[in-house]
């Protein structure tokens, strides 16, 4: 089996980072995998040199046409037998279009819930042989919109579970954010943008009424951080924003509680890393979150958008301990049980195989 995989993120997390996962996989089976990717992109750097081919081409986003004939051109001289999409910006139409006119089946992974136009919907995924949801909730979203469900597949993000349970001590966590030794830390892992709802957050910390000292450490980047840094100076615990960490692995497990109360999330890959480390969640129930959260098991979750929910859900395990603990144990076993790299790479495989000799 020949792939041709196309992915036009930037930075290897997130979306990027599953299709580094799946890469890996696929070659350890033995099939022979193309990446597409822009110059510079972060995952093409991974995989130089390596059993996986790279072609950089240029991608401006969605408007950039002239996306379409380079990608058919690729394709032509590839003749893969399909050629799986994995992002949006640029490559979900724009790539569609070009494997149409390179007449080789095309895939699309959707790892977003977000609503679209019915009327646009129906027809754009007609592109596609098959839609790869990760996550139950998306696929819902795109049942609703009158998408063939016939060509709707769920394979959900998986996470490498090892580097994650491997945590740096709480002294060396607390000296390199600066945070007191004796705080109950909190911690947020979210691009910095509105829909994943840091300001919810915010607002439920400004009402909590708790004996706990606390601190909030927020990774990631995005375009709202100055304003966030300013609203953050108001409130009543000491707030550090890391930025993006890409040795996150040495952190996450240092957190007491990890706080993800976005307004709408596919599936939630910090969720899962959270869990591996053996972290206590709180989320929202929200898109495909309550999959990677299972309420009351290895997380709490609440209403998107209800501080006053979250302030009490956030005051209840700091108070308690032992639930954190219960629930941080039971998150890494729902891990190896559902979420390994093992069953996402078996499942897209799976996929690949319905449309294949």
């Amino acid at each position: 089996m020949k792939l041709v995989h196309v992915e036009t993120g930037q930075h290897l997390y997130g979306g990027a980072q599953q299709v580094a996962y799946l890469l890996e996989g696929l070659t350890a089976r033995g099939i022979d995998n193309l990446l597409v990717c822009p110059p510079g992109a972060a995952i093409g750097a991974h995989f130089a040199g390596s059993a996986v081919k790279v072609v950089e081409l240029r991608c401006g986003g969605d408007a950039d046409l002239g996306f379409v004939p380079r990608l058919a051109r690729v394709l032509r001289e590839q003749q893969p037998d399909l050629v799986h999409l994995h992002s949006r910006r640029g490559a979900d139409v724009l790539g569609g279009v070009a494997a149409k006119i390179a007449g080789i089946p095309a895939l699309l992974s959707r790892r977003v819930d977000n609503a679209e136009n019915p009327w646009w919907a129906r027809r754009k995924y007609r592109l596609y042989a098959r839609i790869i949801c990760i996550s139950e909730g998306i696929a819902a979203v795109l049942r609703g919109e009158g998408v063939d469900a016939g060509r709707i597949r769920v394979v959900r993000s998986a996470v490498q579970a090892a580097p994650w349970r491997r945590p740096e001590s709480r002294e060396a966590f607390c000296a390199e954010f600066n945070v007191d030794r004796d705080a109950l830390i909190i911690g947020v892992v979210a691009q910095l943008i509105e829909r994943k709802g840091h300001r919810v957050l915010f607002e439920a910390l400004r009402g909590l009424q708790t004996t706990h000292k606390l601190a909030l450490v927020i990774f990631g980047q995005g375009a709202l951080r100055a304003a966030l840094e300013s609203e953050a100076a108001s409130l009543p615990l000491p707030v550090r924003f890391a930025g993006f960490r890409a040795d996150l692995p040495r952190w996450l497990g240092c957190l007491d509680l990890l706080v993800h109360p976005a307004l709408m999330e596919g599936l939630g890959v910090s969720l899962l890393q959270a869990s591996a480390a053996s972290v206590a969640i709180i989320a929202s129930r929200a898109g495909g979150m309550p999959e990677a959260i299972r309420d009351g098991l290895n997380g709490l979750l609440v209403a998107p958008g209800d501080s006053a929910a979250l302030g009490l859900a956030i005051g209840r395990l700091a108070s308690d301990a032992g639930l954190r603990h219960e629930l941080g144990a039971a998150g890494a076993r729902l891990i190896d049980a559902e979420f390994s790299t093992a069953a996402m790479i078996e499942g897209n495989l799976a996929v690949y195989r319905e449309l294949t000799p």
